[in-house]
């Protein structure tokens, strides 16, 4: 069920499970060691600097000779540098966040390029198929980062039912059981970033990864609300300087002011206290660090028993 279907043939993998494009997180050796475990490792372009964005690009194809991505944040001002990167360098998948993907599409399909969307709503989704996208994430609330408002729940299967795409579910996917409830709602593929920060060739600080290990189902809050761009992190001083700013209903940038740099200071630097931990609601369920070829395995495995074991239990059908 899940090795043969539309994700796998169009991205040419062997698990339908892509990794977050998360920036400072994702790099190279992280998108390696996710496509050589038979899923699609996506590189973060962010605000990356393009000598250090094609860095990366020639790191990873040195790293897998198997697929990999590319994840574009499109209000970023080094957008068109990550993109003509991409054309360079023939980077097989490029997906798209924050921001209409038409220049993306318009540029590298023509090259081959497999272009994936971010999106969050189902007039999104309507209006990159028709600009040409060949399939799309459908990102729910859940997830770690930027947000959207509507759950992977009640996301998946709108978008599903309003789209000839494949459709990648995002957000609330750990295991196993995460992969089945994903399936069961149209998609035919997932989109995991939480679970891939605490992996063995994930280069985030230490201490990003113990906190996530250490979190419980109601660990994170979503910040910057007032802003139209909130975020989903772990509870820590940072978003409490944050909850101040929403309950005096601050200026706008002052928001930004604060969230400034915090990103980099948690993953690269380790400050948790003061820095940005982004984070996914199911940080509860990641319990260790292990490689990320044993986690892909270990999922899709778990996704079959969890198969077997309902095709097996006729009582829920009377």
């Amino acid at each position: 069920m899940f090795k043969d279907n539309r994700v796998t043939k169009l991205l040419g993998v062997e698990y339908p499970i892509i990794q977050g494009g998360m920036a400072w997180v994702a790099d190279a050796d992280l998108a390696a060691a996710v496509s050589n475990g038979g899923g699609l490792g996506i590189i973060a372009a962010a605000n990356v600097p393009p000598d250090m964005l094609e860095q990366q690009i020639l790191r990873a194809r040195s790293l897998t000779a198997r697929p990999f991505g590319l994840n574009i944040m499109l209000l970023s001002p080094t957008a068109d540098d990550a993109i003509e990167l991409a054309a360079l360098h023939r980077v097989p998948v490029v997906t798209t966040g924050a921001g209409a993907p038409g220049r993306v599409i318009e540029r590298l399909k023509p090259l081959g390029t497999i272009v994936v969307p971010v999106i969050a709503s189902v007039a999104h989704a309507r209006r990159v198929e028709k600009q040409g996208a060949d399939a799309v994430v459908a990102e729910g609330t859940e997830s770690g980062g930027h947000i959207g408002e509507s759950t992977t729940m009640s996301l998946v299967p709108q978008v599903v039912d309003a789209i000839g795409l494949p459709v990648i579910a995002a957000g609330g996917v750990a295991d196993g059981r995460g992969i089945v409830a994903a399936f069961a709602l149209g998609a035919e593929g997932v989109q995991v970033g939480t679970r891939f920060v605490c992996c063995t060739e994930c280069n985030a600080h230490p201490r990003y990864k113990e906190e996530i290990i250490g979190a419980g189902d109601r660990s994170t809050v979503t910040t910057g609300k007032r802003t139209g761009h909130p975020v989903r992190c772990l509870k820590n001083k940072l978003t409490h300087e944050f909850d101040k700013l929403e309950e005096r209903l601050a200026e706008i940038h002052e928001f930004e002011e604060l969230g400034a740099g915090r990103l980099r200071k948690a993953v690269v630097e380790g400050d948790v206290e003061w820095g940005s931990v982004m984070a996914g609601q199911i940080a509860g369920l990641v319990r260790d660090v292990r490689p990320a070829a044993e986690i892909i395995k270990g999922m899709f495995a778990e996704a079959e028993e969890v198969l077997g074991k309902l095709s097996s239990n006729r009582d829920w059908r009377r």
